[in-house]
């Protein structure tokens, strides 16, 4: 049996991973799973996979866990020291989807442990890239990405001769607003920004899709797995989303995966890897969706593209700074405390007014994040002004 633990196991990763577990429950024995602040729906998961140990990350839900939990023989802790602790517990295959930097310390954790593990995090890659693949590289630890994306360009990439990709192909949906013009996305609403076309997901990454930040992010996220330079990865808008990406050969062949949006699918990949399961998606069918349609992305509207591509250009510090802008613009957004198009302005304004040296370790990421926080916090009082 394979031994798993799921990082963030109340979220709608975690929860297609929970979805995925108990469609195999001979296949895998779960071990910890976590939680931010969930105790009712953490405890649910715990005794419905029959996970040994239940971690929540805010402590004032403890007690609340601990009850739930009484007499199921599911040990209960609390707080970010014991999320870590549970990353250690040396699974074999670790669910990394805790958003934010707070998912940085464990995904270290579990990489330092050696065996395999499927990042959903974005931030850790984007944040910490290069410390990150340095770990893993160490540990002879295996990252699985779990973006549809990645993990299509995984499916699709000679891992054995990199040096024959030509050129990586990320596709994006485009967003509820690929066809609005500027005018109207400055009125954009935030229940507006978290309707996606294709994809059921959380806030914060509906809004990165509307904005097509999340498309930036993922240029981060590609550089450091997969080696071929930021040159050779270009990003495709594809309303559909059945194309997930694609990988271009020098002999001109180019491999694409497709699938229905479905995050069980990169999921399952990422959990049997290197075998295949079952999972319960719905299959494909080309002839009932037509027609597959591809357009080059619109810099004037989606600005945060261009943003991410030079942030990941100068290196260093830059993604980090990207990254903690846009979760606080974004947060802002959703809040109603600044606007749609200022979302990206906010990151611009901050990567100007914050330049400091590159991370040589977890707590310079740390720093550097809070910092950049900071600046953007003050630029968006300086805008409201």
């Amino acid at each position: 049996m394979k031994r798993v633990t799921v990082l963030g196991a109340t979220g709608s990763v975690g929860a297609s991973t929970l979805d995925l577990l108990q469609s195999d429950p001979d296949r895998f024995e779960v071990i910890a799973l976590t939680a931010n602040r969930d105790a009712a729906g953490l405890a649910a998961a715990a005794r419905a996979t029959g996970a040994k140990l239940a971690v929540i990350g805010d402590p004032a839900g403890y007690a609340t866990l601990k009850e739930l939990l009484a007499g199921s023989g599911i040990e209960a802790a609390a707080g970010a020291g014991a999320i870590v602790d549970a990353a250690r517990l040396g699974a074999d295959w670790t669910m990394a989807s805790i958003v934010g930097c707070a998912g940085l310390p464990p995904v270290l954790a579990a990489l330092e442990q050696g065996g395999a593990v499927a990042l959903a995090n974005k931030e850790a890659l984007v944040s910490a890239g290069s410390l990150m693949t340095d770990v893993a590289r160490r540990a002879g630890a295996t990252l699985l990405p779990v973006d549809s994306e990645h993990n299509a360009i995984f499916q699709c990439f000679d891992h054995e001769a990199p040096e024959r990709v030509q050129r990586i192909i990320l596709t994006a949906s485009g967003g509820p607003f690929r066809e609005w013009t500027l005018e109207a996305m400055a009125s954009v609403t935030p229940a507006q920004a978290v309707k996606h076309p294709n994809w059921s997901m959380g806030a914060k990454i509906s809004v990165d899709s509307a904005t097509m930040m999340n498309k930036g992010l993922e240029l981060i996220e590609a550089f450091h797995l997969f080696p071929v330079g930021l040159e050779k990865i270009d990003i495709l808008v594809h309303p559909q989303s059945v194309v997930h990406s694609m990988v271009e050969y020098v002999d001109g062949s180019v491999l694409a995966q497709l699938g229905t949006p479905d995050m069980r699918t990169p999921i399952a990949h990422a959990l049997a890897w290197p075998d295949r399961m079952e999972t319960g998606a719905a299959r494909l069918d080309l002839v009932k969706v037509g027609r597959l349609d591809f357009e080059a992305p619109d810099p004037e509207r989606f600005p945060a593209l261009a943003l991410a591509r030079a942030a990941l250009d100068a290196g260093g510090a830059r993604p980090a700074i990207l990254n903690a802008a846009n979760e606080v613009a974004v947060a802002a957004f959703l809040e109603g405390r600044c606007g749609f198009l200022e979302i990206a302005a906010i990151v611009r304004e901050t990567l100007e007014r914050y330049d400091p040296g590159a991370p040589v370790s977890l707590d310079d990421v740390f720093a550097i994040d809070r910092e950049a926080r900071d600046v953007a916090s003050g630029v968006m009082k300086v805008s409201a002004a």
